[in-house]
């Protein structure tokens, strides 16, 4: 007896020391979470800063964009041999003539429309009086403009006054007269010229600081690395690097893009015969800088003229149809072409930053949100403390996909997790999706159960739900199943070392069981891991972890099969894992029975495996659906089953049978 029990004591610490080479390394203590309250003081204290000295951050903000935007074509006069002096005033002499001229066409635009507009004057009124006559016979234009006048007036109407008493008229007050007088030459010229110093100041500040930023380019870069990343130069140098490269190439490319849908426009609407197509044409290129807001501007202008410049409504059609096939090649062929999505910017948060910084600094603001809002981006990206910043407005996922299929399996939404899943095995097999995301989903479950986050119930949704996904998956797998490797597919695997992990046997003939171990989360990996199987030809069938419990194991059927699998995601599992292995091996002794523990990380070595396996009497033991499923289909013979008591001692027999001799004598004296 004390053999026995010693063999039992090294059994359970042969299987807790293999337990706990498994268990996941949390270490010692969690570190507490450092306060985001700093930083967003901080933040609100830098936006209350740009808010009330904007007058001297805005010419600065767009001197920075603008260096951003010509530091390529600098550098690229350099590397052909043109001294940093020649290039820097060359290309900011070229940008800001360009950038007059094309002001200045503008305004002589502008001011030919401001001329013409008494002209159409006609047209609109002739059109409102026809749209008011083909009205229903209810005239609803004009009886909508009388509620509407009526409203007015009465809201005007001064309300009478209660009086007690009749009061005397109140005296009659003497009129101000006013003395005009004609100016001087001197004060109409101050008075024209006073409006124009501020943008004209502005534009000598914007030039200059461009100048400078561009001649101490790498300079300032280092006093900047100096000032706020010295300790790490990798990260300082990887953040100023992705901000120029993203604002730069957004600011080239939103530029070409429009070019591109400018001209065109001016050309149309010219060929149309609309007023002034010069012009429309050099606002569109303008105002598509203003995202989503700015291409409906460029278009309502130019149609408000179609509808005043022309008697019928065919210029108007013609007009919108332009604008409609204009957009549609835009954004469907040149942008992608160009430059994609490239901003690392969602749409919401273009909207957003939009309304942020056009509220901060008015139109120009508005101009410049996008680019600003890239740089807030690459800092989140770069800097901790402002991680938050790329979390709120990138367009990366914030949750990995393990992540993202957890929280939709635990919402109970088994469509969109289907939708994602399908999305992710256009690039990957079923079985690379189940080992990689859908079993590291379940283990976050498992986890959570563990803990006491998760209740018993919502447990149950998630195997419910999970079970749905893996039955809408159903048509995919049989398209695997069927499908054959080319050549060129395999050749392209035998490079890749991933694709090896998932370099499956074949099946067929092979008949396996999957089990689930201990709970309905269980139960999903066993559905899991036979679908898998089931695509590599093999007779795979499941069965819930129920049919494990005393009176329902015998009702199992295990006649012909090559491998019973348990599939098993709770750790406790392994300290009742012995019986359980023990008694299928004994109704099915032909069966390879072996246990599937899922784990993402913390894989025992082989050796603490080896142990595992030994003192469980488990033909195998694995940790991933390659190695599960390699295992079941697996060739070997199943290991012979040890006995669970040690054998009688030689000498045991006969010390038991003179005990027994000297009992009965002593009976019967």
């Amino acid at each position: 007896m004390l053999k026995f029990s010693r063999g039992i004591d090294q059994d359970r610490a042969a299987t807790a020391g293999g337990l706990q080479q498994i268990a996941f390394a949390r270490g010692a203590a969690a570190a507490a979470q450092p306060s985001r309250l700093p930083t967003l003081v901080a933040t609100a204290a830098t936006v209350a800063v740009l808010y009330f000295a904007r007058d001297v951050f805005l010419p600065l903000a767009i001197a920075i964009l603008l260096t951003f935007a010509l530091a390529p074509l600098v550098s690229r006069l350099r590397r052909v041999g043109c001294p940093r002096s020649v290039a820097v005033i060359g290309t900011v002499t070229t940008a800001f003539l360009f950038l007059s001229a094309f002001g200045v066409v503008i305004a002589m635009q502008v001011s030919e429309v401001a001329q013409n507009l008494p002209t159409y004057q006609y047209n609109i009124v002739e059109k409102v009086r026809t749209l008011k006559e083909t009205g229903s016979e209810s005239q609803i234009l004009e009886r909508i403009g009388r509620v509407i006048e009526r409203i007015s007036t009465e809201i005007s109407r001064p309300e009478p006054e209660m009086r007690a008493s009749p009061e005397p008229a109140p005296e009659a007050k003497p009129l101000l007269v006013e003395i005009f007088s004609p100016q001087r030459p001197v004060e109409t010229l101050k008075n024209i010229i006073n409006p124009l110093l501020g943008p004209l100041a502005t534009t000598g500040l914007v030039i200059v600081v461009v100048i400078f930023m561009l001649f101490e380019r790498e300079e300032l870069r280092d006093r900047f690395i100096r000032l706020v990343g010295y300790g790490d130069l990798h990260r300082t140098t990887e953040a100023l690097q992705d901000a120029g490269a993203r604002v730069g190439r957004y600011l080239l490319m939103q530029l070409v893009v429009n070019i591109t849908y400018g001209i065109p426009l001016a050309i149309g609407l010219s060929l149309l015969g609309i007023p002034n197509a010069v012009l429309w044409g050099m606002l569109a290129i303008v105002l598509r800088f203003v995202p989503y807001i700015g291409p409906v501007i460029a278009a309502a202008l130019p149609l408000f003229l179609a509808f005043a410049a022309a008697p019928g409504w065919s210029l108007l059609v013609w007009t919108a149809a332009l604008f409609i096939v204009l957009e549609l090649l835009s954004n469907n062929v040149v942008e992608p072409w160009l430059y994609g999505s490239r901003t690392g910017l969602s749409p919401l948060a273009i909207i957003v930053a939009a309304i942020f910084w056009a509220w901060l600094w008015g139109p120009v603001g508005l101009v410049l949100s996008t680019p600003l809002t890239v740089c807030l981006v690459v800092l989140g990206r770069h800097v901790p403390q402002f991680e938050f910043l790329e979390i709120l407005l990138g367009n990366e996922p914030v949750l990995d996909p393990k992540e993202r299929l957890y929280q939709r399996l635990l919402a109970g939404d088994p469509d969109e997790a289907t939708d994602n899943a399908e999305d992710m095995l256009e690039e990957k097999y079923l079985v690379e999706f189940y080992d990689t995301v859908a079993i590291p989903a379940l283990l976050l479950a498992e986890r959570d159960r563990a803990r006491g986050a998760l209740t018993n119930a919502q447990a149950a949704q998630i195997a419910q739900s999970a079970n749905t996904l893996i039955a809408n998956l159903e048509e995919i797998a049989g398209e695997e199943e069927g499908e054959e490797e080319t050549g060129a597919e395999a050749q392209e695997r035998d490079g890749d070392d991933d694709a090896d992990e998932y370099d499956l046997p074949p099946g067929d003939g092979k008949s396996v069981l999957c089990v689930g171990g201990r709970s309905d989360l269980d139960d999903v990996t066993a559905s899991m891991l036979a679908q898998t199987l089931w695509i590599q030809g093999a007779d795979a069938a499941h069965a819930g972890h129920e049919v494990l419990k005393a009176g329902n194991i015998k009702a199992l059927k295990l006649e012909g099969r090559n491998a019973v699998v348990l599939s098993v995601l709770d750790r406790d599992f392994m300290r009742h894992a012995k019986f359980t292995v023990r008694r299928l091996k004994r109704m099915a002794p032909a069966a390879r029975v072996g246990i599937v523990l899922w784990q993402e990380d913390g894989r025992p070595g082989t050796t603490e495996r080896d142990q595992l396996i030994e003192s469980l009497q488990a033909d195998f033991m694995v940790f991933g659906m390659g190695d599960a499923v390699r295992e079941a289909l697996s060739d070997e013979l199943p290991r012979s089953l040890k006995l669970a008591h040690p054998k009688i001692a030689p000498g045991y027999a006969m010390r038991r049978s003179k005990r027994a001799d000297r009992e009965s004598t002593v009976k019967a004296d």
